[in-house]
C-alpha cells in the first residue's frame, strides 16, 4: 500500500515537472504575441477616464477569461479528434501573426500624422462632452478588446496546443489552462500597471516638500511622465518584430524543406564566420524575413480579394 502511494505520488510530480517544463517552452513560442497582446490592450483602454481606467481593464480581463475558457476546451476537442489540424491550424496562425505585423508597418510608414491627430480630437471632444454617455462609451470599449484579446488568444493557444502536440491530454490540457490563467493575469495586470504609470507620475511629480530627497521624487515622477509615451511605443515595436520572427518560425517549421535550409544555413553560417553568435541568430534572422515577405504576400492576397468583392457585389 505505502509503496503503491510512493509511486502515485511519484508520477504526479514527474507530471506536474513535464506540465511545468512545457508550459515555459509554450510561454517562450508565445512571446510575440504577448508583446502585441500586451500593446494592443494598453491602447485600447486609453481615452477611458482616470477613475475608470482600471475598472475597463478589469471588464476586458474577465472578457478575456471567458474568450480563453472558449478556446480550451475546443483544442482539446482538436487535439483529441482531429490532431492532424494542429500543424494547419499553426500554420494559418502564423500567416495571420506575419499579416498583422505587415499592416501595422504599412499603417505606420503610410498613415498621416493628421488623421492620428483628429481621431485623437475627436476622443478628447467625446470625454469633454457632458452628453456623451460614458457606459455605453466604455462598453464599447470593452467589446472592441475582447473582440482583439479573442483573436491573440486564439493564435496563443494555437501556439500552446503545437507546442504540446505530442504530450498526452491530461499534459495538454494542464499547460493550455496554465498558460491561459498566467498570460491572461500577467498581460493585464502590466496593462493596469501601465495605464496608471502617467497618474503614478503625475502623483510623484506634484509631491511638496524640501529637500534633495523630494526633488528627486519629483524629478522622477516628470521623467515618468515623460517616458511613459515611449514605453507605448516600444512595446509596439517590439510586439511588431516580434510577431514576424514567431510568425515566420511557425511557417518555416511547418514547411520541413524551409525548416532544413534555414537550420543548415545557420550552421553555415557559424562555420565560416568562426563566430557561433552569428550562427545561433541567423535562423531567427531569417525566420523574420520570412515573416516579413509571408505578411506581405498575406496584406496582398487581403487586398486583391477585398477589390474583386467590391467589384462582385457592385
Amino acid at each position: 500500500m505505502a509503496s503503491s502511494l510512493l509511486a502515485l505520488i511519484d508520477d504526479i510530480a514527474t507530471l506536474l515537472d513535464d506540465v511545468s517544463l512545457m508550459t515555459k517552452v509554450a510561454a517562450k513560442k508565445t512571446a510575440g504575441v504577448l508583446g502585441d497582446d500586451l500593446a494592443l490592450n494598453a491602447q485600447q483602454v486609453t481615452g477611458v477616464r482616470a477613475d475608470r481606467e482600471l475598472p475597463v481593464v478589469w471588464a476586458v480581463a474577465k472578457g478575456s477569461l471567458k474568450n480563453k475558457m472558449i478556446l480550451v476546451p475546443g483544442a482539446m476537442l482538436i487535439s483529441a479528434f482531429i490532431p492532424w489540424a494542429i500543424t494547419p491550424l499553426l500554420m494559418v496562425g502564423g500567416a495571420f501573426l506575419c499579416f498583422e505585423g505587415f499592416e501595422k508597418l504599412v499603417h505606420t510608414f503610410g498613415h498621416k500624422k493628421d488623421a492620428d491627430q483628429a481621431k485623437r480630437q475627436a476622443r478628447l471632444e467625446a470625454l469633454a462632452n457632458p452628453a456623451q454617455d460614458m457606459k455605453t462609451f466604455e462598453k464599447d470599449k470593452v467589446k472592441g478588446a475582447v473582440r482583439t484579446d479573442f483573436i491573440l488568444s486564439a493564435e496563443i493557444i494555437a501556439i500552446t496546443l503545437g507546442t504540446v502536440a505530442e504530450a498526452t491530454l491530461i499534459e495538454q490540457f494542464a499547460v493550455l489552462c496554465g498558460i491561459a490563467v498566467v498570460i491572461t493575469a500577467g498581460v493585464y495586470g502590466l496593462v493596469a500597471a501601465i495605464v496608471k504609470l502617467d497618474d503614478a507620475g503625475l502623483y510623484l511629480s506634484q509631491r511638496e516638500g524640501e529637500g534633495a530627497g523630494m526633488g528627486l521624487v519629483r524629478s522622477f515622477g516628470n521623467g515618468i511622465l515623460k517616458t511613459a509615451p515611449y514605453l507605448m511605443k516600444g512595446l509596439s515595436i517590439v510586439g511588431t518584430i516580434a510577431m514576424f520572427l514567431v510568425g515566420g518560425g511557425i511557417l518555416t517549421h511547418g514547411v520541413p524543406v524551409a525548416h532544413h535550409f534555414v537550420e543548415h544555413a545557420g550552421e553555415v553560417i557559424s562555420a565560416s564566420s568562426g563566430v557561433a553568435f552569428l550562427g545561433s541568430i541567423a535562423p531567427s534572422l531569417m525566420h523574420g524575413v520570412i515573416g516579413v515577405i509571408a505578411g506581405a504576400i498575406v496584406l496582398a492576397a487581403v487586398k486583391l480579394f477585398g477589390r474583386i468583392k467590391h467589384v462582385v457585389s457592385a
